[in-house]
């Protein structure tokens, strides 16, 4: 027996062998699939009570997205054709500057929205702010049936890389209290939603942060078994702050204060050199790949396929409304695929069949392939 049974599509299981289904079912039992095979086999096997003739049609794993601002939601298109300093300094800390906990919790509604509409099931938000009501989030994802890696934002300066006490006020929180804060939301949402939510931490990026409190986050993280995730290598100023300040590369400076590892998300990690890549293949670190935010604010274009063949596991984010303007992954897949062949000069470069894999990077330590598969198939 079976509670649905999806039959005769291109089913799409992006497991080890990458195998494609072509008149393939899908056969559910309450919040977990059962069976995966050939409509012909599993029509015999399962009478179920819902079938969904999906003919024609491609039935795959929910998507993944590593990399999500979903207090931007509600501001998209408020920051075209600036620069990023420009785009958070007069933009977008302004407008978030001023959110109440009710916005960041319709935000995080309009976002979710869009990401379900759209085909992600899983998403990994970076850094919210105590004004955005972490609580009013997590109860939108428990209800949404959404699968979430919550961040609270950690911070102990005013500054982005080498641009010293550019945040606006309302954006500014103290160091003591947004610890407290992420370790508070960690005892109170972390496993929540049938183990739907974990609670990360979610630091800013070199210049707002502290080496101090980098270090003492990693500890924290260790203590609580949280993860982390962070901007690294954005934009160049990344790069030059780094050098100016410590004399150190960007990895270099990563692993001196503990932001290395399987359970830290890099994102964006554009300006990352061979030494870098390498660093990351080493320490199993994860990094997220937003190439439409990367495009709009000029930010360059991370050396993804010299990542991939490291061996650093590398996932997909859409990144925010005003740096991207659409939380698509469909889209975001697309431009992924395609920027990487004219940077390369390569057509053969970065295949759909990678792009797939890609999307579907887990946010969950100590996995096997064949769990993965799993998770992302009977969840």
């Amino acid at each position: 027996m079976a509670d649905i049974l999806i039959k005769n599509g291109y089913v799409i299981t992006v497991d080890k062998n990458r195998r494609i289904i072509k008149d393939g079912s899908v056969a559910i039992e309450g919040n977990r699939i059962v069976d995966v095979g050939k409509t012909e086999e599993l029509i015999k096997e399962y009478k179920a009570d819902i079938v969904i003739d999906a003919s024609e049609k491609i039935v795959m794993p929910g998507l993944i997205d590593t990399h999500v601002h979903l207090a931007q939601a509600m501001i998209r298109g408020c920051a075209d054709d600036v620069s990023l300093v420009t785009w958070l300094k007069d933009r977008v800390w302004v407008l978030q500057g001023n959110y109440t906990a009710e916005d960041g919790r319709t935000s995080a509604e309009l976002c979710i929205l869009e990401m379900l509409r759209t085909g992600t099931t899983t998403f990994l938000e970076v850094m919210i702010a105590g004004r955005y009501g972490f609580d009013g989030i997590a109860q939108v994802v428990e209800k949404s049936g959404i699968r979430a890696g919550l961040s609270k934002i950690v911070m102990d300066s005013t500054g982005y890389a080498d641009s010293e006490s550019i945040m606006y006020p309302g954006m500014v929180e103290e160091k003591e209290a947004t610890i407290k804060e992420a370790l508070d939301m960690h005892k109170k949402w972390d496993g929540a939603a049938n183990g739907r939510i974990h609670v990360w931490f979610g630091p800013r990026s070199v210049g707002a942060v502290s080496p101090e409190t980098y270090r003492e986050i990693r500890q924290l993280a260790n203590e609580h078994k949280m993860r982390i995730t962070y901007h690294l290598g954005e934009v160049v100023d990344d790069v030059r702050y780094l050098k100016k300040t410590f004399n150190m590369g960007l990895t270099e400076f990563a692993e001196w204060v503990g932001m290395l590892g399987p359970d830290v998300v890099i994102a964006h990690a554009v300006w990352m050199k061979d030494e870098d890549i390498k660093k990351l293949a080493e320490t199993g670190t994860h990094v997220s790949h937003n190439p439409s935010s990367n495009l709009k604010l000029a930010s360059g274009i991370a050396p993804i396929p010299e990542m991939l063949n490291a061996g650093v596991n590398v996932g997909l984010g859409c990144d925010g409304g005003p740096s991207n303007n659409s939380y698509d992954m469909i889209r975001e897949m697309k431009l992924a695929a395609i920027i990487h062949k004219v940077r390369i000069m390569d057509p053969k470069v970065m295949p759909a069949e990678t792009v797939i894999a890609v999307s579907y990077t887990h946010l969950r330590a100590h996995e096997t392939e064949a769990d993965l598969v799993c998770r992302l198939l009977l969840e």
